[in-house]
């Protein structure tokens, strides 16, 4: 089968060669070269990263015997919104970033709770910060300094999640999930988001992995934000709409909460002008949690085996992380 692989993924080809599928390397940023849109297997991105929306959505004109995309992103929504037809299956990225996500987040909250920001400012201005060294209690009422003990809750209990979940819990933190339903996970007690506001009080690290959707939008408002207590820290991997972005920099000018730190805001890039780069006590990543693809390669070589054993022209059934 011939599959056209995303030039921008690191994913090797040499394996899916070896498994008989011949393997063209394109760039999302440009138009699919004519003598390769007879391709019906196609990876890429899907609109994010390098790829171009314009592009994506120009695919479907002109792969014309494409019967399978896989997506190295874990949302397809931009693969979904391209208008391919219903006959071309779509399976995601699903799993593929669980552990390098919760490593970046568990990067930014060690980040936060180690007073990160205020060192590497102070630093670039050649000074020896005196507050951050010495004595400190080890559960301060104004900010959270430790991991340790520290009650967290990770809102969007997926698979990302509950990888964090674990990966903050070997630092010693005492971790709830918040997801739709109540009930338990893997070991760890799971809230119904319905009841996350009476829970928030408490709340030492708060850790958003929510997806964008119009029922996450601003999950984490104002009022919720209010909620925290004064030495609360928020991360933020999941996507910046899921955030009032002016309510957490007011919160963070104000002291109403000790720290943040994000790796998605809303906009993306965030502009130059935004006055949020210089809110104190803020660790900013540029969405740069996931973008190392794990598993990858097992995935398209056992769906692309799937693919090609199913005849032209009837439903793929048995693919791994199928959207639809």
């Amino acid at each position: 089968m011939k599959i056209l692989l995303t030039d921008s993924g690191y994913v090797d080809p040499a394996p899916i060669r070896a498994a008989g599928h011949d393997v063209v390397l394109f760039s999302e940023a440009e138009p699919i070269p004519a003598e390769h849109r007879d391709a019906e297997g196609l990876v890429l991105w899907g609109g994010g990263g390098s790829g171009r929306a314009d592009i994506l959505s120009a695919m479907p004109g002109y792969l014309t015997r494409l019967r399978w995309i896989q997506t190295l992103a874990a949302g397809p929504d931009n693969v979904l919104a391209a208008g391919f037809p219903t006959s071309v299956a779509i399976t995601s990225g699903r799993h593929f970033h669980d552990r390098t996500v919760a490593e970046h987040a568990a990067a930014l909250a060690l980040g936060c709770v180690r007073s990160l920001p205020t060192a590497v400012r102070a630093a670039d201005r050649h000074e020896w910060e005196p507050t951050l060294g010495g004595a400190h209690p080890i559960h301060d009422p104004e900010r959270a300094t430790t991991l340790y003990r520290a009650r967290t809750l990770v809102w969007g209990f997926g698979a990302i999640g509950l990888a964090t979940a674990r990966l903050l819990t070997a630092f010693g933190a005492n971790v709830r999930g918040v997801a739709r339903s109540a009930g338990e996970r893997a070991g760890f007690e799971v809230i119904a988001v319905a009841d996350v506001d009476a829970v928030l009080p408490d709340t030492d690290l708060l850790v958003m992995v929510l997806p964008s959707t119009p029922q996450t939008t601003g999950a984490l408002s104002a009022e919720r934000l209010a909620l925290l207590p004064r030495r609360a820290v928020v991360i933020n991997v999941g996507r910046g709409t899921t955030v009032d972005q002016a309510a957490l920099e007011t919160a963070l000018r104000n002291g109403t909460i000790s720290a943040a730190g994000i790796d998605v805001t809303d906009p993306e890039p965030l502009p130059a002008d935004s006055t949020l780069w210089d809110a104190p006590n803020l660790l900013l990543t540029p969405h740069a949690a996931g973008g190392r693809v794990v598993g990858a390669v097992e995935r398209i070589i056992a769906n692309a085996a799937v693919v090609e054993a199913t005849p032209p022209g009837e439903p793929i059934t048995g693919l791994e992380a199928l959207v639809r």
